[in-house]
């Protein structure tokens, strides 16, 4: 399996990113472990999960984290994996929060959680648009310089705020955003375009987008409203269904028909084929739906194809 350097790292990922949030949610720990071996056992590296996941169901979060730390120690595997995490995000405990104290407190109790002595990738998962930059990039420093943190990466921050962090960090000599993890996919597409690529082409920031399948309506799976009860995130997706999403599954059907493929597999081919994207951030819960966004990097789009979904996702 072809793997990808993070820029000024030496990080080598693969080019799907699989995403944690189903951890202890959607899926239990036995099903979480059968997962995450097929994944690796495809040859995959790459698994993105957060502090607060899935603080919607106990409050506080903590479930993903926990049974990926489980399932490395049980597989010992640790080595052989890039781990992505993040921290800044609400719980029912406390808002967003990227102060020097909550990093400091939450950057242990994941290692405690996930088991391991350092994560490669730490995210700023929500920006709280309070605390200084210079007083959370001085956070990272410190858990850097520990060796409990590698790199660090920003999801849900604004530009002007990315901009200002690497201002501060260049004049203070304070560690680098190296990856982005911005909502992209091909019902949204206009926000990172326009706002954020131009800051990852500057920055040559390595970027991992989440919602890469619109929360699974580039799937196929929702195509009324009677279908929105087919899973706990069914019901929000009602906002898709509108002319635009039905033209976008429309060609993904007929993409896939003509490739023998997926409507999942072909948008994330598409998305893989921007120079921009380094890995897709995508969930499965069962070994087929993995198997889709398996496929999706083998996947060759041809011009025809490509141009025919970035002129109805446009």
């Amino acid at each position: 399996m072809k793997k990808v350097n993070i820029e000024k790292t030496d990080l080598k990922v693969s080019r799907i990113n699989f995403g944690g949030n189903v951890l202890g949610w959607t899926i239990n720990e036995k099903e979480s472990f059968d997962i995450l071996d097929a994944f690796v056992e495809a040859g995959f590296n790459f698994i993105d999960t957060a502090d607060t996941y899935s603080w919607w169901v106990n409050g506080v979060g903590g479930q993903s984290e926990t049974i990926l730390g489980n399932w490395m120690k049980a597989r010992n595997n640790r080595d052989k994996l890039v781990i992505a995490t993040k921290v800044g995000s609400q719980t029912k405990e406390h808002p967003n929060d990227i102060s020097k104290k909550h990093i400091l407190k939450s950057v242990d109790e994941s290692l405690q959680r996930l088991q391991t002595d350092f994560i490669d990738l730490y995210y700023t998962h929500f920006d709280d648009n309070i605390t200084p930059v210079e007083e959370t990039l001085s956070a990272y420093n410190e858990i850097i310089k520990a060796g409990k943190v590698r790199f660090i990466g920003a999801s849900n921050v604004s530009t002007e705020r990315l901009e200002k962090s690497f201002e501060v960090a260049k004049k203070n000599s304070l560690p680098k955003y190296v990856a982005l993890q911005p909502l992209y996919n091909l019902m949204e597409r206009t926000k990172y375009e326009t706002q954020y690529k131009p800051l990852v082409e500057k920055y040559n920031l390595a970027v991992m987008p989440y919602y890469s399948l619109a929360s699974g309506f580039l799937t196929g799976k929702y195509r009324s409203e009677a279908d929105l009860g087919k899973s706990v995130r069914g019901g929000g997706l009602k906002h898709y269904l509108n002319d635009k999403g039905f033209t976008i599954l429309d060609a993904l059907d007929t993409i896939a028909n003509k490739h023998n493929s997926q409507p999942a597999t072909v948008a994330i081919a598409w998305q893989l084929d921007h120079p921009s994207i380094t890995a897709s951030i995508v969930s499965a819960t069962s070994k087929s739906q993995l198997q889709t966004l398996i496929d999706a990097p083998s996947l060759m789009l041809d011009r025809e194809d490509l141009e025919r979904l970035d002129e109805v996702s446009r």
